[in-house]
């Protein structure tokens, strides 16, 4: 959800980071992958971060670890990868680096959009000024949401750039949420919604969800420095949005999906973010018209895909009609397939022709399983599809 800006004054922090902007780096990538801290008995959500801050601060998850709002919940980060091929390697290591510090300390880590049992109320907020300031604002608010996902950020150079691509990422939002989708269930129920995630979370917080258009980084500044002159923020990490210029690093960040227990679905999806922004960026230097759609459109494709995912239908924007989800999701992957290539990225992409991870247990609900019979698997995958991964990229190059 975000960090400690290290300028602590928010109007300074917004110059500098234009300027950061203008001699950024295209195309390098960040992820950044959520997890709930589970006991090893029942697997429900339990308080670890700290244990887990402290094991991790030397060896290779030295500064890769970080806390979020609530003490059941860890994040871990490839920092700074110059290629995606580097990003994805990282990606594995780093999960499973996290997974093995998890078995040592006696937990387990599931990533999942949201927890299916445990208790909202039971939950603690982790000890930090940023957290403090997220709970004082936001309460009720801010204790709802024990929700797990993962961040993308792409390198873009140039200030009103970003923002060109910020703009257009905005309208394949609903795609990318569809495709990862992971979260149908919330309080021991089956919700019925594919990303339950997103229903508490964008729907909760302010300054969520999808963003409107800006004309370039000088209209972006302006609403930012309205938000601090008005006391609406008091950091930029107050702005949550489902994409956004990050400000503390020159990049683009998603943060529309899903945790992903199937690691390689978590990779397709942060291929294919890396893919559009880039995609886009290119777009904008050749100056070709960029998605820009209203934000009520994009908000109806966006219920749909909290409610149904990839087993609805998506608007297609352009044409104004109804698709099957899939369909949207394969134009997306068509669309970008030269930058794709480009980038190294092609080859990850597969993952995304399997079934979500709500679906999968969804049909399992509609055989008549219940949630408690469902989560250790979802739980188990969390491991072992990274070990899977691994294995097959090793055999690829043995």
């Amino acid at each position: 959800m975000g960090e400690t800006p290290k300028i602590t004054d928010p109007v300074e922090a917004l110059a500098a980071a234009r300027a950061s902007f203008e001699d950024g780096d295209d195309f390098t990538v960040g992820v950044e992958e959520e997890f709930a801290i589970l006991d090893r008995e029942r697997l429900n959500m339990t308080a670890g971060f700290e244990r887990f801050d402290a094991a991790a601060r030397t060896g290779p998850l030295a500064g890769m670890v970080a806390g979020e709002l609530i003490r059941s919940e860890v994040e871990v980060r490839t920092g700074r990868c110059e290629s995606f091929p580097e990003a994805a390697e990282t990606m594995a290591r780093r999960r499973l680096d996290l997974l093995d510090v998890a078995d040592r300390l006696g937990y387990r880590l599931s990533a999942t959009g949201t927890h299916p049992f445990a208790r909202w109320q039971d939950q603690e907020v982790i000890d930090t000024p940023h957290y403090h300031l997220v709970e004082s604002t936001l309460r009720y608010v801010a204790w709802r949401n024990n929700t797990f996902g993962i961040h993308v950020h792409t390198g873009i150079r140039g200030a009103d750039r970003a923002i060109a691509v910020n703009n257009a990422l905005r309208s394949v939002l609903p795609e990318l949420l569809a495709a990862s989708c992971s979260s149908p269930w919330l309080e021991g129920r089956h919700t019925h919604l594919q990303s339950t995630r997103t229903q508490i979370f964008t729907r909760f917080f302010p300054r969520c969800g999808v963003p409107d258009a800006f004309d370039g980084w000088g209209e972006y500044d302006r609403f930012v420095r309205f938000l601090i002159a008005t006391r609406s923020i008091r950091e930029h990490t107050e702005i949550w949005w489902s994409v956004r210029p990050h400000q503390a690093f020159p990049t683009v960040e998603v943060r529309i999906c899903d945790a992903q227990p199937e690691f390689s679905r978590a990779v397709a999806l942060a291929g294919l973010m890396t893919a559009l922004s880039a995609h886009y960026a290119r777009g904008f230097d050749e100056g070709r018209p960029l998605p820009a759609h209203p934000h009520r459109m994009i908000e109806e494709n966006m219920w749909r895909a909290i409610r149904w995912g990839m087993t609805g239908e998506l608007i297609d924007l352009d044409a104004g009609v109804a698709v099957p989800a899939r369909a949207r999701l394969e134009a997306l992957v068509d669309e970008v397939g030269e930058v794709a290539a480009d980038l190294g990225i092609g080859p990850y992409l597969s993952g995304l022709s399997e079934p979500t991870s709500a679906e999968v247990y969804g049909a399992e609900f509609e055989a008549g399983a219940t949630v408690e019979e469902v989560w250790p698997r979802a739980v188990e995958r969390t491991r072992e599809s990274v070990v899977e991964w691994l294995s097959v990229r090793e055999e690829g190059t043995g």
